[in-house]
């Protein structure tokens, strides 16, 4: 089985996928686990952390043999691919090295993160024509693919939790509150709390409506909207603009880019 390691800013998902199975072409999810990032984290701290998930599902530690890492924080890189050597006896593929098999038609390709890179090698694989993808992180990043697959540039926002930390930090009276899906769909709160909550919500949908109509404009031709992140279903009941959100894209593309690597060799 295939580990996949998703190394974001605030959180690493590690994914195990049935690379035997017929579902998709580059395996199945079989199960997923997440946990806060910290580069000081050792490779034994990992190890006996995930030895103890995978017995409780089912699996051991020699079911893993093959591990590919993407991650935007270098710090963790070192200790998750000692992990890979020392735990599972593999050298790691890691996302990105040595470049992408796709255009990257922009100023600063090198400056592309690896999560927004895979989360366009996972879109391309299932949706045709240009698309727009949204990805619900510690930011939120929006990135146009056009029709031939070559990446053409994007937007980084702050993402809601951010914004939120950010207003309460500046504001001593104003209480931390938690983001959920509000109760309707009115813009005047009678109360500090809703109207916090309409401010960082329905702001945060005007936000993405408005970036999402100027990129289409800006496009010339249809575009497609893929969400993913854990938040990306926060939003999913109370804006159109999404054709599909799915919640693992990074990690299909992972197991896609590890499959292509897997071809090669």
């Amino acid at each position: 089985m295939l580990l996949a390691v998703d190394a974001g800013n605030t959180n690493i998902v590690f994914a195990l996928f049935d690379t035997e199975s017929d579902a998709r072409p580059w395996g199945e999810i079989r199960t997923r686990w997440r946990i806060t990032t910290d580069p000081r984290r050792t490779a034994d701290e990992y190890a006996v952390w995930l030895s103890q998930l995978l017995a409780l599902e089912g699996f051991a530690r020699s079911d893993v043999t093959k591990v590919i890492i993407g991650t935007v924080v270098p710090r963790a890189l070192h200790n998750l691919q000692t992990l890979a050597r020392k735990y599972f006896d593999t050298e790691p593929v890691i996302a990105g090295e040595g470049g992408w098999d796709f255009p990257l038609d922009v100023d600063e390709p090198q400056n592309v993160g690896a999560d927004r890179a895979l989360n366009m090698i996972a879109a391309k694989e299932t949706h045709p024509g240009d698309l727009i993808i949204i990805d619900f992180g510690t930011a939120t990043t929006f990135d146009l693919v056009d029709y031939r697959g070559a990446y053409k540039g994007g937007i980084i926002a702050p993402g809601i939790n951010l914004s939120l930390d950010a207003l309460v930090s500046a504001a001593a009276k104003l209480p931390r509150m938690a983001i959920s899906e509000p109760d309707s769909d009115s813009v005047i709160g009678r109360n500090t709390v809703d109207q916090m909550h309409i401010g960082i919500y329905w702001g945060y949908i005007a936000m993405m409506e408005g970036l999402v109509a100027r990129m289409r404009r800006q496009a010339g031709r249809p575009v497609k909207v893929i969400a993913t992140g854990g938040l990306a279903i926060l939003f999913e009941k109370h804006t159109d603009i999404f054709d599909a959100v799915e919640a693992d894209l990074t990690l299909h593309g992972l197991a896609i880019l590890w499959s292509r690597s897997h071809k090669e060799g």
